[in-house]
């Protein structure tokens, strides 16, 4: 029999947020030509929590690889970072030294480069350079770092791993150079790893093989991911937040969710607006019209401006980041409290794969 007066269950307290630990403040990448100084990254300020993914989104060109390449400190003449703090547990690594930044990078962060063979040594063979890094940030020996670099390579799905630990690079295919090089990044369980482009030249069974290898990295160990990519697809299933980069500078920072039900600045809204939709016949794709400004000489005013529908006279100014949220920002007048602005348009409706939809 039911009591008459069974007290309600206690409500469950929400989860305290995460602990913050990376912070990138206003950090400039600047590559310096004989035309002029490109600003390939120009102001951009981001953070990632533990056990957090952060997807970073925008056309060629917009900054994203240059992001995360000054986040590892490897960014090569003729570039430099001019401005900007990059905080790791609360060590700004742009003032490490060399040895000590080569204590953190491949140990506490890890990489996945955009092309594999441009990174890994023509002259040594694949497993000894995943075993390099075991020797030297886990201390193991030669007999140890080997067996573990097969273990990896079986791991991220190459066939036969202890024939292709004996390859070099020059022997093995795009596809399998990408393998090599995530098994690389994967060896020291880091704390932040830094996906650029990793699903590239895989097909989609291996594409969701590594996929699968780092949620179980982020849930194992609760390792934060910054995941960069042209694939919203891979985006709407990976990310939990999502940076939008145009032209050197973040432009809209949301939660996953909130990012694709209602985009807010007009460039996301064209580019997920672009993107073929199952079950949906077009005659013509949507395109964003014009081209991305140079970055010798960007505009004084808001980058996309010329590219722009709702272009208006604030517009010759230069927009900040505005607060919508929690944690959602967007780079755009039209969401300023201004009586000049005119009204907000509405949302570009997104239909994926994944089941998002505004």
């Amino acid at each position: 029999m039911t009591p008459a007066h069974q007290p309600e269950p206690a409500p469950t307290p929400p989860a305290p947020p995460r602990e913050v630990f990376l912070q990138v403040r206003g950090l400039k990448t600047h590559f310096f030509t004989e035309r002029g100084a490109v600003q390939a990254v120009d102001g951009v300020d981001l953070e990632l929590r533990r056990g957090e993914t952060l997807g970073i989104v925008g056309e060629s060109g917009s900054g994203k690889s240059v992001t995360s390449l000054s986040i590892m400190r490897l960014i090569e003449d003729p570039g430099k970072i001019v401005a900007g703090e990059i905080l790791f547990d609360g060590i700004d690594l742009i003032k490490l030294d060399d040895e000590e930044m080569r204590g953190i990078r491949g140990n506490r962060i890890a990489m996945v480069f955009q092309q594999p063979t441009t990174y890994l040594n023509p002259v040594f063979k694949a497993g000894d350079q995943i075993a390099e890094s075991l020797k030297i940030h886990r201390n193991l020996n030669d007999s140890e770092a080997h067996e573990q670099a097969i273990r990896l390579l079986e791991q991220v799905g190459l066939p036969d791993p202890a024939r292709r630990a004996r390859q070099y690079p020059h022997e093995l295919s795009g596809g399998q150079c990408q393998r090599v090089m995530i098994a690389m990044a994967l060896a020291c369980n880091p704390e932040l790893l830094i996906a650029d482009e990793p699903t590239t030249a895989l097909d989609v069974t291996i594409q969701a093989q590594i996929l699968d290898l780092m949620r179980a990295l982020r849930t194992g160990i609760d390792t934060s991911i910054i995941l960069i990519t042209h694939d919203m697809g891979v985006v709407a299933e990976m990310a939990d937040r999502v940076a939008v980069m145009y032209a050197g500078q973040i432009v809209e920072y949301a939660d996953v969710y909130s990012l694709f039900e209602s985009p807010k600045h007009p460039y996301t809204q064209g580019l997920l607006g672009s993107m073929p939709q199952l079950g949906e016949v077009r005659e013509e794709l949507q395109v964003i019209r014009g081209v991305v400004p140079s970055l010798i000489n960007p505009p004084p005013g808001c980058r996309f401006a010329d590219r722009c529908d709702h272009r208006f006279e604030q517009c010759e100014q230069a927009p900040p980041l505005i607060q919508l949220g929690d944690r959602r920002e967007v780079r755009c007048w039209l969401y300023a409290d201004e009586p000049t602005a005119p009204a907000v348009p509405t949302a570009t409706s997104v239909a994926l794969e994944t089941g998002a939809s505004a």
